[in-house]
């Protein structure tokens, strides 16, 4: 047995609480081990201090497990009759036996030995206040990404005398043309129709630039985009609709605008607010915005966007007034925190508690692009973009050697870095406004659709960007924010795409198994890069998912359709001949 393949810790996602009566156990191992048994039981079963008793749990068999590419994550789920609850394990390769405890792995003489100290893992007990609870209504919500600039216009007396024609081409990094709430508004008919039940808002607050990540004024609707209550406004309608509305709030960094900021530059030291940002040298040169020389810190290097201090006390209360203010009188659902791993814990951790006071259902979503489980304990953030999940669907187009086995693992390492209930509010995205966008990458339209379809089958929210409906195209910022072709789309040119993302969409409301955490591996040993996965629900539904990644056409099993074809969902590619190249297929059992 690979001893050192296996590992657990009784903290982060390895033993939480899933509510109140659950408790969640996973360990991990290598595929030499074939049954893993939890022993547990309550702490004080044999008295507080064990006595002559010794203390012993019941036994079960772990049956769950996700595959990964070097390790076996096993889990299972517990209900400790008192909320504590003091554990082993038990582990068989072949005739092998061991057990794991907290200070490592014991042979069958050690369990033997008189007189031995188990030093079993413990969870101490499920205090309520601790629970990780995430928003149920996120689970549901399908998500649309807007670049206010770029969306539509629907005020042209806001326009000022530098906004361009609109045009549905490539466009630069300084262009403005126009877009604003009013257009937004305007456009809540289509949304709710394509199936939109959020809408996420990159920023729309003062600011000098196009993209408004550079805020001015974090109280004012930026002019350009109308005005407090034309967002009110926006919010009324889009809840009427039944869309949820979710606001950018950059709080790691102001613009060079922002009023502290200009009174740090005007007064220096002497300044009330110099604290408010990592200064580290003053005087400097206000015309060289390059950071690297360490003079203060900045977003990146980019010195228009000096870094905000929220370790200070004064920024901290600012931020959360602030995020008060927008939930109180604005009625906005949840906020999406801008480069959401450099603010502070301890900032993060006090607004969770403010808000969640006024609005417990708010959605707190974190820009991270990395592992996260730092920020989802259940005391900062509910989410955080689920970009892992874009950059392996990415890399298993890139790399033809991948299998779909390959494809497996890291769909499984992307659901296996966080708690259970975080899962299932993971915003689930392909492309933003910071990458190029989807149909750039996949070439193909073929795998345009099968990487949404993995969009619309996996657990947590799925989110699209503006324009994603239409398979419209652009290459990194500033390209991947064209403006939205409005005209051509009500002239019906884009009839088709528009209908097959209302089928996706569809189709994960309908379904059940789309939104569950249950999956299924099938491998065809001929056809190593035909992915086919199962989902099922927890009433027993199941849908199966198939992506022809192989370059060939493959045939589907009979049970993928019945004679009228009633039992697919969603397809792409498929006809009479089978499943054609970079073709997908989703349909009912």
């Amino acid at each position: 047995m690979e001893y050192g393949l296996i590992s657990h810790r009784s903290a982060l996602n390895e033993c939480y609480a899933l509510n109140e009566t659950e408790l969640e156990i996973s360990i991990r191992t290598g595929y030499d081990v074939t049954r893993v048994f939890l022993c547990y039981g309550d702490p004080f079963s044999a008295g507080i201090m064990g006595g002559e008793e010794r203390w012993s749990g019941e036994k079960e068999e772990i049956t769950e497990y996700k595959n990964l590419s070097l390790v076996r994550i096993w889990s299972i789920t517990v209900k400790p009759k008192y909320k504590r609850c003091k554990y082993y394990f038990e582990l068989w390769s072949g005739e092998e036996k061991v057990y794991y405890f907290e200070d490592g792995v014991y042979t069958r003489e050690r369990m033997e030995l008189p007189g031995r100290k188990e030093q079993c893992f413990f969870f101490p007990w499920m205090n309520p206040s601790d629970i990780n609870v995430t928003p149920r209504w996120v689970e549901e919500a399908v998500w649309y990404q807007i670049f206010p600039d770029r969306f539509c216009n629907g005020d042209s007396s806001l326009n000022s005398g530098n906004v361009k024609p609109w045009k549905c081409e490539k466009v630069g990094r300084l262009d403005v043309y126009g877009g604003d709430l009013r257009g937004i508004r305007g456009k809540l008919p289509y949304l709710k129709e394509l199936g939109i039940t959020g809408i996420y808002l990159t920023p729309i607050f003062a600011s000098v630039s196009n993209h408004k990540y550079d805020t001015t004024d974090y109280y004012r609707i930026d002019e350009n985009f109308g005005d407090e209550q034309e967002f009110i406004a926006l919010v009324r309608e889009a809840h009427e609709a039944g869309i949820h509305i979710i606001m950018d709030a950059v709080f790691n960094h102001c613009g060079q605008k922002f009023a502290p900021w200009q009174d740090v530059m005007e007064k220096g030291r002497g300044s009330d607010y110099f604290d408010w940002f990592f200064i580290h040298q003053f005087p400097f040169d206000r015309r060289d915005y390059d950071t690297h020389d360490g003079k203060y810190d900045s977003f990146a290097f980019h010195g228009q966007m000096p870094k905000l201090n929220t370790n200070n006390p004064k920024v901290v209360e600012y931020f959360k007034n602030l995020c008060l203010y927008w939930v109180k009188n604005w009625g906005i659902d949840g906020i999406r925190f801008d480069v959401g791993n450099e603010v502070s814990h301890s900032f993060l951790k006090e607004l969770r508690r403010s808000l969640k006071a006024v609005k417990p259902d708010i959605y707190l979503l974190g820009e991270i692009w990395h592992d996260s489980i730092g920020w989802l304990m259940g005391d900062e953030y509910d989410s955080v973009m689920n970009y892992p999940l874009e950059q392996s669907l990415n890399d298993f187009y890139i790399d033809e050697n991948q299998s779909s086995v390959d494809f497996e693992h890291e769909i499984n390492r992307c659901y296996s870095l966080y708690m259970k209930q975080t899962n299932r509010v993971l915003f689930n995205l392909l492309d933003s406004h910071d990458t190029e966008r989807l149909s750039m990458r996949t070439k193909t339209k073929g795998r345009f659709y099968q990487q949404l379809a993995v969009l619309f089958t996996m657990e947590g929210s799925p989110c699209i960007y503006y324009g994603t409906e239409i398979y419209m195209q652009g290459g990194y910022d500033p390209d991947c924010r064209r403006c939205m072709p409005w005209e051509e789309i009500e002239a019906g040119r884009y009839e088709d795409d528009i209908s097959y993302m209302k089928r996706l969409i569809a189709m994960r409301k309908e379904n059940p198994a789309c939104k569950s955490g249950r999956i299924e591996w099938l491998h065809e040993t001929e056809q190593s890069r035909l992915v086919h996965y199962v989902k099922v629900s927890e009433e027993g539904s199941r849908i199966h998912v198939v992506l022809n990644a192989t370059g060939q056409c493959v045939t589907l099993p009979e049970k993928a359709a019945d004679a009228n074809g009633e039992k697919i969902l969603f397809a792409y590619g498929y006809g009479e001949a089978g499943l054609g190249p970079d073709g997908v297929c989703i349909y009912m059992e």
